[in-house]
């Protein structure tokens, strides 16, 4: 009589555990097909429409304000952006370049999302060097530079994702503003110093914000992101302002294969328009910038130099910034 009491009891404890066991990997199923389903899909970044970007924006000439080649592309950009975003603010404004001279530019800022509170701001200057101060060539010193890599591969890329942003809308609120006359600074022979003469339009910009009393939760600037073997390391004003973001981003690059490109490794601090962004307008923002450790001027071997063409440009290099971007765009709460 014991033993059958006690077979019975087995029995109906080894029938408990069978149907907790199967409860319990129903459960995990349905976690997992959940997980599955809230998995976030990120468009691809297509880097051949980016250099198109480029190629066109070369195409006009050197894009120096006062230039008729200035005006056909600012007008061209506006064009572009607003058929993709939701809202386009055009700020002009006039400003003082190293030589006293008044100059007159145009920041261009295009909004996604406009209404969602949380917001990144991404970044790129469209202007380019009026003087190649760089060349190996003393004649070419006087003479604009193409600005392929220098100007016109970051706003390349943001237009871009300017497109995923139109077809795939994002979760947050991003921002794309393209800068004006960041590339007035003094040339070599003169030795002015007396005042911070280059990024004017991103100095413009932090001081007098277009929409008003616009913030975001961080920025990405990005400038030279386009030539071949490009090394973006943790350059000087982004780790002291963004650290966060800096490690963020570059942890995105080592989890999609970018590493060549993304090198965690410390570099000097360079003026850029971050560095407005980040002591004027409180933004914590970081500069993807091509860093060359072992060059001079300790930039892109082309830097300032009538050589900056389009034949610099690498759809690599494009393809790596652009797809860790997206990345980060679309996987952010």
């Amino acid at each position: 009589m014991g033993n059958r009491r006690l077979i019975q009891s087995f029995i109906i404890l080894l029938l408990f555990s069978t149907l907790f066991l199967e409860s319990c990997k129903k459960n995990i199923d349905k976690g997992t097909d959940t997980q599955q389903k809230t998995e976030i899909k990120v468009p691809t970044f297509n880097a051949d429409r980016a250099y198109e970007y480029i190629a066109k924006q070369v195409s006009f000439g050197p894009r120096v304000a006062g230039t008729n080649a200035h005006d056909l592309c600012g007008n061209w950009l506006i064009n572009k952006l607003d058929s993709l975003a939701d809202t386009v603010y055009v700020q002009t404004f006039k400003t003082r370049i190293y030589s006293g001279e008044v100059k007159e530019g145009k920041n261009i800022i295009a909004q996604f999302n406009p209404t969602l509170k949380k917001r990144i701001l991404l970044s790129a200057h469209w202007d380019s060097r009026p003087y190649a101060d760089y060349d190996p060539d003393p004649n070419n010193h006087n003479s604009p530079i193409p600005g392929a890599n220098d100007g016109a591969s970051g706003v390349g890329i943001l237009l871009e994702l300017a497109n995923l942003l139109n077809e795939n809308p994002p979760s947050i609120g991003i921002d794309i503003a393209l800068w004006d006359i960041e590339d007035w600074g003094e040339p070599r022979s003169v030795q002015t110093k007396n005042g911070e003469f280059w990024c004017l339009g991103s100095q413009y910009w932090s001081r007098n914000k277009v929409p008003f009393n616009y913030n975001a939760n961080y920025g990405i600037l990005l400038d030279m992101v386009g030539a071949s073997d490009a090394t973006f390391y943790y350059e000087g004003i982004s780790n002291e302002y963004a650290p966060s973001i800096l490690k963020k981003v570059w942890n995105i690059a080592a989890k999609l294969g970018y590493n060549k490109y993304f090198i965690p490794e410390n570099a000097a601090p360079i003026t850029d328009d971050h560095l407005y962004l980040n002591t004027i307008a409180n933004i914590p923002t970081i500069n993807i910038v091509h860093q060359d450790k072992n060059s001079s001027t300790g930039f892109y071997p082309y830097w300032h130099t009538m050589g900056d063409d389009i034949d610099k440009i690498d759809k690599n290099t494009l393809s790596a910034v652009g797809n860790v971007l997206a990345y980060l765009i679309y996987n952010e709460k």
